[in-house]
Order: C-alpha cells, then structure tokens, then sequence
C-alpha cells in the first residue's frame, strides 16, 4: 500500500557542495529526511520504471534511512532500486554502479569525512545519471522544494533483508542486493596492472592501510589483501562501524595519527594510506614522506602513463581553485588542458563528461579519474602502488625527483572550525570589500573573488573563495567550507612556488611563515573570530 503523508517544510535544508548535511538528531526527527528525499523526487523527470542506486558508508543511522528511501522509491515509481548488501556502498562504488548499469541516478547516504554516532553527521546527496554529485541547477531545485513541500510518498512494508544477496520485490518494485564491492574491484583490475603489484609486494614492499572504521575496509580487505596478496593485518581498522570506532573519518595528518606513526619512521613500512568515512578521499605517505594532495595529483599525472587504464595518456588535469598550482606545471610539459574550478566534485563532472580532462583533484584530499564521476580514495592508493611498482623507487625518490624536475610548491591549509557563522560571514564580506586596495600592497599582483565559467556548458559561478595571488606566483586563498554541520569552518590556503632544488627541504611552515603570518592579518582572523591559531592544520 502506498501513502501520502501531510508534512510541513523544515528550514535550512541547503545542499552544500555535497548533499545535505547535519547532525543525526536533526534528520531522525519525524519527516526530515522524507521530506527531502520526496524533494529530490519531485525535482527529477522520467524515472518511472528506472533503476535507482542507494547506499550510504555505514554511519549511524544509515540502515533506518535506507529502509525509507527504497519504500519512498517504491512508492514514487522507480522501477528498481539496486543496493548495497547491509546497505553499504562507498561513494566512488555507487558512482561505478550507476554508470555500469545505466541507472537514473543515485541517492547516497554519508557525511564523507564528518565524524560519526548518535550524536554525530548525517547526509543525503542525490548523484545524476552519469554518476556524478547532482548539478546545481538541480541542487537548487530541490532545496526549493523543500521550501513548499507539503506532502511525500512512501509505502508500507516490512523491512528488506539487506543481509541477502539477491533479488526481492516492494510493490512493483524489485529490489536487488548485490555485493557492494565486487563490480568496484573489477574496475580496479582493469585499470591497474594488478601483477606488476604483486611482483612489488614478493620483492618484500610493505604497506599499511587505515581504513578508520569507515566504508572502504571491505574494499581493502578484498583487493589488497585477497587479491593483491598483502598480508592480513595490512589493513588496519578494516569493519565499518556506525561511529567509525571512535575516528573522525578524515585522512589527514591529524586524524590519521596512528597511520603516521607507523609510516613515517625509518622502521617503518614502505607505503601508507588511508580513506575516508564514504572512500572518496585519501592519504598518502611513504617512509619519511608525507604527500600533499596537491603533490599527489601532479605525481599522478606526471606518471599515469605507467598504468594500463591511462597508458594512452591523459586529455587534461582538473583541479579545485584552492589547490596548489602543482598540477599546472604538469599539464605545461604534457602540452594538456589544464582546468581550475570551483571546489566541489560536481564542477569536474562536465569536464570529464565532454572528454576535456581524464585526472581531477582537490586539495582536501581527494583525487579521481574519468573511471567515476567521484573522487575515490581506493583507486589513489591503487594508482600510487602501480606506479611505486613499475619505478621501483621509494615514495620520498619520487616525489623529489618530482620536485627537482618541476619545482616544489609549498602548500599548506590552515582551518579555523566551527567558528561563528555571523563572524565568518562579516571576515569574507570585510576582506572583499578590501580588495581592490590590495592590490600593490605586499607584492600583491591580483586580489578576487573566484567565479568560474564552465567551458562546457557556459554556466557562471560567483563568489568561490577570495584570491590573493602574488608577483611571484604566491598565493593566498580564503573560503568558507560547505561541508561542515556546526557553525562554519574558515579554510585559508598558503601556497609558495620554490625552483631551487636546494630549498626544497625548507619545513613547510617554515617556508610558508612570513606568508602565514599575513595571511592572519590581512583578514583580522584573530579580532574577528577571537581564533589567535587554527584548530587543524594540513
């Protein structure tokens, strides 16, 4: 039987850069999530009879939200829901499954890197056809939906059995659990030359892999331990946990200290990483070498070729605006496009769709290829491994080498959370009011805010971060983050270009310290949000 339950709207319900996010006490209130779920819905055409995609990364409260999108799918007229068994899918997976089945779209189920448990984040994002984070032409459309919503449907059921693998049905609706890694892994295989790697690891490379509780344990078990062959115990922290087992999900230095502590010393194994709570991020570090992302996606880049899945080479590299300008050295020398975007994923999505770039990343840690329309964690890892066994070098070799042959950018982001969202808003608003006179001031050359016109499609976005770019290619970026639940999250962005091999080793905040220093009081961080420090720095 199929209802249509009164409901009223809820305020706020804005997706961010990435689906809509909050706290779980938030979205178990009676009606939130139906009610954007059934916004999505009513911004979408022609799905009648189609297949949709739905899986989340485990947190808390992922399993009762699921349950409640496949009777709201039923009841809306979806012709077939495919998800996860136990309800569990990583992102960059639920991108895979929707472009290899021809889905409609997706609904997935993850505050990516946001802490999680009872009183944790919580989010939804609907992904398009072609795998991708919904545009936000659409994104705009369901949040105003969700200002006049006065209604939603779902039907009435018992639970579906997501422990089974197979095939049931809901109504006319059939609804299919497969296994939520088996068809990712098999998109692994034929883009890396999975041989080379075990030829790697029986010459005795090692690795440590932290999957923090999170989606991207089960993936990790299978391919690096059962297929690749590294031993058990490679991967660490391997079963998802509804609160991630006490992590926050977020492969970085500091949250992924355990990793760093095992990685980074001389004793140490010869590669790490690790993923993030939904898989779509990732962190690299070597024996003595921790690897910014920024550096990352350059050294991806610069050695892609090395792989079977881009032997042919790359069409263009894609990068977010705030991240370092380490990629654009290497799109130079390749003679490719290079593309700077606004942050988030979705803005790489017509990029990759119209064939103008093959390699996207983004400086908070995620980087991703044309196989998905997401980032993914799993894939970096697996590209790192295919290349660390065709060079047959250390992680530290390859990255100086790097430096020596395209210089170093030294890059770091300071981030100021859950400051006042009043106080965050008045800091932007006074810095842009403050650029023109900038500009001439302390060597200054361009002071903006970034807006961004699609070469595809010609759509323009405005108001993408503030940019202070240098004489001598310096650069300081400041944003407020979209992926945040509480407050708002401040992110300042520091970036020195370095030729001279011989300053490479400098630390980098030493290296960045007269930039840093003014990059606080430019913006009045400090008089402004009370903040003397960041609360993280990467």
């Amino acid at each position: 039987m199929i209802l249509t339950v009164a409901t009223t709207p809820f305020e706020g319900q804005k997706p961010g850069t990435s689906g809509l996010r909050k706290k779980v006490p938030v979205f178990a209130k009676p009606h939130y999530a139906e009610n954007f779920i059934q916004s999505i819905f009513d911004s979408l055409e022609g799905f009648e009879g189609r297949t949709l995609v739905i899986g989340g990364d485990g947190r808390y409260f992922n399993s009762q939200v699921i349950q409640t999108a496949i009777r709201m799918a039923a009841a809306n007229g979806f012709g077939r829901v495919m998800v996860g068994q136990n309800g569990l899918l990583s992102t960059p997976a639920a991108s895979n499954l929707i472009r290899k089945y021809k889905a409609f779209g997706g609904i997935i189920l993850s505050a990516s890197h946001n802490p999680g448990g009872p009183d944790g984040d919580f989010g939804i994002k609907y992904n398009a056809g072609n795998g991708g984070p919904a545009p936000e032409k659409l994104t705009d459309a369901i949040y105003a939906r969700t200002k006049t919503i006065g209604s939603y449907r779902i039907a009435t059921s018992p639970d579906v059995d997501l422990g089974r693998i197979g095939e049931t049905r809901l109504g006319s609706m059939a609804v299919q659990v497969a296994d939520p890694v088996t068809d990712y892994a098999q998109l692994m295989q034929a883009l890396f030359d999975f041989d080379a790697i075990r030829a790697l690891i029986a010459t005795g490379f090692t690795m440590k892999f932290d999957a923090m509780g999170a989606i991207t344990g089960p993936y990790a078990h299978r391919i690096l331990e059962d297929m690749l062959g590294f031993p058990r115990g490679t991967v660490m922290n391997g079963t998802p946990l509804p609160d991630f087992g006490g992590h926050h999900p977020d492969p970085n230095l500091v949250h992924a200290k355990e990793l760093v502590g095992l990685v980074m010393p001389e004793s140490g194994p010869d590669f790490g990483a690790a993923s993030d709570g939904d898989g779509d991020r990732n962190l690299i570090i070597g024996r003595g070498m921790y690897v910014t992302p920024s550096d990352s996606l350059a050294i991806l880049a610069a050695n892609a070729t090395l792989t079977p899945g881009y032997a042919k080479g790359l069409a263009g590299i894609a990068r977010s605006m705030p991240t370092s300008c380490a990629a654009d050295r290497v799109a130079e020398k390749l003679g490719i496009g290079a593309y700077e975007t606004p942050t988030g994923w979705k803005f790489f999505g017509n990029l990759l769709d119209a064939g103008k770039a093959t390699l996207c990343g983004e400086e908070s840690f995620g980087t991703g290829s044309n196989h998905v329309r997401e980032k993914d964690g799993l894939w970096a890892v697996l590209m790192w491994l295919n290349i660390l066994a065709r060079r047959r070098e250390s992680v530290a070799g390859i990255v100086r080498k790097h430096w020596a042959e395209y210089g170093r950018n030294f890059y770091s982001r300071h981030d100021y959370e859950e400051v006042d969202a009043e106080a965050a808003n008045g800091l932007m608003t006074a810095l842009r009011g403050k650029l023109p006179a900038l500009v001439g001031q302390h060597g200054i050359a361009t002071a903006d805010d970034f807006a961004y016109d699609d070469p595809v499609d010609g759509s323009r976005t405005t108001k993408q971060g503030i940019r202070l770019i240098f004489a001598d290619g310096s650069r300081i970026i400041y944003r407020l983050s979209g992926t945040g639940t509480a407050g708002a999250t401040l992110r300042v962005y520091i970036e020195r270009y370095e030729p001279d091999a011989r300053r490479h080793a400098i630390e980098t905040q030493e290296a960045l310290a007269g930039l840093i220093v003014l990059s606080r009081s430019i913006a009045g961080i400090e008089q402004r949000t009370g903040r003397a420090a960041p609360t993280v720095i990467t």
